[in-house]
């Protein structure tokens, strides 16, 4: 089967109800992003970062995946699928997906403060479970912090989604506007020649002739998506 990547973006989860990282109102209006998306931020308040996560995950816990997650996990049917999200909610998953890289971290889990990236401390919180309380501590003894990749700190994940892009023979774009770097990067490492789609219903200043543009949202993006590769292939 052909390796299909899909990277997606906040515009990917609007239609489940989730604010986006950068338009107005919802969670992230509240804060500047300095306040709960550095590590600067989480070290002058921590309880603050951490109950603005907590409220996330409420939030994560009123919403259900889209038409659109679940036509790309359908996709499994007839590619080699994998998602490369900059999204930290879990959508994708309980869509159905199978293969989901996480640029940023994963909303539903927490790690240690002094060793975020060490896999012996990342855990997965439990759906009834999704508070965490300052004085909630790692294995290491260090407070359990949001398992999120915050504005300065690496990616660990970027290795791994170049790898998979460089065996791509088909790479989709769903709702991103491809600013935000490393993810935006990925593209340059595409073998020649692979169709690019670009699902926004926005125009994006993207030009190519491998580029494909389908100007609809993430769900009727997906349905005609699909009709074409599968008339395609």
């Amino acid at each position: 089967m052909k390796n299909l990547i899909i990277l997606t973006g906040a515009g990917m989860s609007v239609e489940s109800g989730l604010s986006t990282f950068r338009g107005s109102g919802g969670m992230w209006g509240k804060y500047p992003v300095e306040q709960v998306a550095t590590i600067e931020g989480y070290y002058d308040n921590p309880e603050l970062v951490i109950n603005f996560y907590n409220d996330l995950r409420k939030q994560l816990l009123t919403v259900n995946p889209n038409h659109g997650h679940k036509v790309i996990a359908e996709l499994e049917k007839y590619f080699n699928v994998t998602v490369i999200t900059q999204n930290v909610d879990n959508l994708h998953e309980r869509g159905g997906s199978s293969n989901v890289i996480h640029l940023h971290g994963e909303l539903t889990k927490v790690t240690s403060s002094k060793d975020p990236n060490n896999p012996r401390y990342i855990e997965t919180l439990a759906t009834d479970d999704y508070d965490v309380k300052m004085g909630d501590n790692s294995a290491d003894g260090s407070q359990k912090r949001p398992f999120i990749v915050w504005f300065g700190e690496a990616v660990p994940m970027i290795d791994e989604a170049i790898e998979w892009v460089r065996k791509a023979d088909i790479f989709v774009v769903i709702g991103t506007s491809l600013n935000v770097y490393p993810a935006a990067g990925l593209l340059n490492y595409l073998p020649p020649r692979v169709p690019i789609y670009v699902i926004d219903p926005n125009e994006l200043p993207i030009k190519g002739s491998d580029y494909h543009f389908i100007q609809n949202g993430a769900s009727k993006g997906m349905d005609e998506l699909m009709k074409i590769l599968l008339d395609k292939n």
